[in-house]
């Protein structure tokens, strides 16, 4: 084989096992990254990778702690495969229970079309806001910031008084607005749970639930069932990038029971979805455990300590 510019080739000669390298490497990535050099992404020189010192004990020794360190991954990475597999399956146990409320419903369920349930729907300004560099008690929610029914206010843009009263002239978001993105990417959602002067970037609408008849919470879910997922693809358009309308954004259809099991649903939901996080959270420090038990096994091998 050849390998192409950006690769080095490294052959190790007799007094060398090739797996101990590819370990020793592997264990070594960090060295490496802090040797590079340049503006754009980073390069490794030949010149430097040879400087690299690597501990060379006798042959057999070098053969012992490969075979140490190659039993001990195939068990990191089964243990790590089923810590995958768990975390997948506690992801699908409360979508499908999500999914299974609004396809099967029940008696009392009527079709409701969205506006006619909503204090209000409310698109953005048709326009960018300028920004500010500096932060100041004035955001800007954008596309980004909405994700998985949440939106996150981590990174945002900011911009002047001036400005943000100007961008809320026809409604201020409060806590509790369910906001969905109609482009970049096309469906996603989530709720504002903060009291931070924010107003809407392009591309999305905030939908206030009518509380006499909505649950805004059930809303939430609801918008992340197949049933209005499937009309939001279906009104979305563009050859690039989807995207839908606002008129179309007040014509999407719920189905709603009566208010009081929609609030019995949501807090049904809400249990399940609080045991399925903290079992995510549960297998994602598993995960990094063992990745670091890796860097860690890696560290000893290569300071005699295996």
């Amino acid at each position: 084989m050849a390998t192409n510019q950006g690769c080095k080739g490294l052959v190790p000669d007799k007094t060398l096992d090739h797996k101990f390298l590819f370990y020793f490497l592997g264990k070594s990535v960090e060295l490496l990254n802090d040797l590079g050099t340049g503006a754009t992404f980073k390069e490794l020189s030949g010149g430097k990778l040879k400087e690299v010192p690597i501990p060379l004990p006798p042959l057999p020794e070098q053969q012992r702690i490969v075979a140490l360190l190659d039993d001990a991954f195939d068990g990191i990475a089964t243990a790590k495969a089923n810590a995958e597999q768990n975390l997948k399956n506690a992801r699908e146990l409360f979508e499908s229970h999500l999914q299974a409320v609004f396809t099967q419903r029940g008696e009392g369920w009527e079709r409701q079309r969205i506006e006619n349930v909503c204090e209000s729907i409310m698109d953005c300004v048709n326009k960018t806001a300028p920004k500010v560099d500096e932060p100041t008690p004035f955001k800007m929610i954008r596309t980004t910031n909405v994700r998985g029914g949440k939106v996150n206010l981590d990174s945002v843009y900011y911009v002047t008084e001036d400005t943000y009263n100007v961008w809320t002239r026809r409604q201020t978001p409060k806590s509790g607005d369910v906001i969905l993105t109609r482009e970049a990417p096309l469906g996603e959602v989530g709720m504002l749970l903060s009291d931070d002067k924010v107003f809407l970037g392009q591309r999305l609408v905030s939908y206030r639930a009518d509380p006499t008849q909505l649950d805004n919470h059930f809303l939430l879910y609801a918008f992340q069932s197949e049933d209005l997922q499937g009309q939001i693809r279906a009104l979305g358009s563009g050859a690039t990038v989807q995207h839908m309308r606002v008129p179309d954004s007040k014509n999407l259809k719920l189905s709603l029971p009566h208010l009081r099991e929609q609030q019995t649903i949501v807090a049904h939901l809400d249990a399940l979805l609080a045991t399925t996080q903290l079992l995510e959270s549960i297998y994602k420090q598993k995960l990094a455990a063992l990745d670091e038990l890796k860097k860690s096994l890696l560290h000893k091998a290569f300071n005699g300590e295996l």
